[in-house]
């Protein structure tokens, strides 16, 4: 099978600063990789290149089979990002930005009730974004995310601003395809995971299999 993500020195600058450096991997599909680093890493960085969102400036990416950026346009549509930022439209309800992203992947609106149902958000779906709270925001835009049922996941810090019971219903919704997932937990990032990157100041400190590194070696980048 075609490798979901094949990454080979890339890079990324911005004028003199490199955010990223010579990262090179493969994640075969189903896989999960899992990037750990302190603030300024590159983690997001890094799956802001492989959201189409940022165009590297050094070495060559393929998502999905195929070559970024010149042919973005052919995997936008397979993939789910959940970011920091929501991409939701604060002054819309939970239901009506679910119902925009479903028609513009020509997702059948049955989807949409079945997501708020499983990220328990039925009863507050008529309420606008702007009046949730961030755990509830949260929960919508991971409904976002696996609405149009992607082929590779790129989750930013998926837990954030989730209790434990919120966490629990979202994560059977963020399983069972390939993903690419940040992490300030080592060892619950590495029990996520299938490979595990380290990165400090933009380049790889670390890359593994996740049973062959301890979470030390993780608390490390962070020293």
């Amino acid at each position: 099978m075609t490798p979901a993500i094949e990454l080979e020195k890339l890079g990324r600058a911005y004028g003199e600063r490199a955010a990223l450096a010579d990262v090179s991997l493969t994640v075969e599909a189903g896989r999960t990789l899992v990037v750990f680093g302190p603030n300024g890493a590159g983690k997001s960085t890094l799956l802001r290149i492989l959201a189409t969102l940022l165009r590297p400036t050094a070495g060559t990416v393929r998502v999905l089979g195929e070559e970024l950026p010149r042919r973005a346009w052919a995997v936008r549509g397979r993939i789910g990002l959940l970011g920091h930022e929501p991409l939701l439209y604060r002054e819309l309800s939970a239901r009506e930005n679910l119902r925009y992203h479903a028609r513009l992947h020509q997702v059948p609106e049955a989807r949409i009730e079945e997501l708020l149902d499983a990220v328990g958000m039925a009863r507050r779906a008529q309420d606008p974004v702007a009046t949730l709270s961030r755990g509830m925001v949260q929960r919508v835009a991971v409904a976002r995310a696996v609405l149009h049922d992607p082929e590779l996941l790129l989750l930013d810090e998926p837990r954030a601003n989730l209790d434990p019971a919120a966490a629990e219903l979202v994560d059977p919704l963020l399983r069972g395809r390939t993903r690419v997932v940040t992490s300030h937990d080592p060892a619950g990032g590495l029990a996520d995971a299938d490979i595990a990157l380290g990165l400090r100041g933009g380049r790889p400190a670390l890359l593994a299999a996740a049973g062959e590194v301890k979470p030390e070696q993780i608390g490390a980048l962070y020293r």
